[in-house]
């Protein structure tokens, strides 16, 4: 996906993982190919589950097996449009005052990476005139890209629609308001969200010692805007800034690798702060 904050939880899973002595692969795929990737069985495991916005997603894949929930691993999430907070003081509150400002917002709704959830809810929401969105354009880039383009814009004083979500820096590097009104389409409490993790079929059977982490792992918005700004403001690796976090903050491992073991069956916690004290 090249989303900031799956690329934090995956980093920080990948780096105990590396302590336990685990080999690890991380691909970067889109959403529709990450779910018929996990369904053929050439991926594992997936941490970056938006519900209720990927519903449209992964149903099918539920619905069949070939993709299993673990566990919720983020409460307290949110994604759906958003404005910068001068566009929200003139008058744009939510998803209907969008088209009253048509021409300021240049008939355009930024989105990030083709396939992405959001931006296919953005295209259906024109594609059916909803919000009498049917001459607005959606403009794909990426994550990065978008961010880019929101920060120019502020830079300017001029108007922009955006996807917008938390946690992510986004929130306090710009001053953003969310947008009401779009519940039939991101859902409720402005896109409010649960993060899951997802597993092929049958993984967590296959692997039960990486099943009992996963089952452990629970992430925090503290712990995911800390390492994002890490990566995002601070220029560090995902790695580094994983690494960095989890030497901060030891003390989740207690939880997290409760019943997991290294790769050789030796107690999981003091191999992975060795590791993380080793790997500087």
């Amino acid at each position: 996906m090249g989303w900031t904050d799956i690329t934090s939880t995956t980093a920080v899973t990948t780096e105990v993982l590396h302590g336990l002595g685990y080999q690890t692969k991380t691909d970067l795929l889109s959403v529709p190919v990450t779910y018929s990737s996990m369904a053929s069985g050439n991926i594992d495991v997936f941490l970056g589950n938006w519900m209720p916005t990927m519903e449209g997603d992964i149903k099918k894949y539920l619905s069949n097996g070939s993709v299993e929930q673990v566990r919720v691993n983020l409460s307290g999430a949110k994604y759906t449009l958003a404005v910068p907070q001068y566009v929200y003081d003139a008058g744009v509150h939510s998803f209907a005052d969008i088209v009253k400002y048509a021409d300021k917002f240049r008939d355009r709704i930024y989105g990030i990476e083709p396939g992405n959830d959001g931006n296919r809810l953005i295209q259906k929401m024109i594609d059916t005139n909803a919000f009498q969105l049917k001459d607005f354009d959606l403009v794909e880039s990426s994550e990065a890209g978008m961010i880019s383009q929101v920060s120019r814009a502020i830079r300017r004083h001029q108007w922009i629609v955006f996807l917008g979500w938390a946690p992510h820096p986004m929130n306090a590097n710009f001053k953003m308001a969310y947008l009401d009104g779009g519940d039939d389409y991101f859902g409720p409490n402005y896109g409010g969200a649960t993060i899951y993790t997802n597993v092929r079929k049958g993984y967590t059977t296959e692997c039960p010692n990486i099943g009992n982490l996963l089952k452990n792992l629970q992430f925090s918005l503290p712990m995911e805007n800390r390492v994002m700004d890490d990566i995002l403001n601070q220029n560090m690796k995902p790695q580094q800034a994983a690494k960095s976090w989890l030497k901060s903050n030891l003390d989740v491992l207690d939880q997290w690798l409760e019943g997991v073991t290294t790769v050789d069956g030796k107690p999981g916690k003091a191999a992975v702060v060795q590791y993380l004290n080793s790997n500087s």
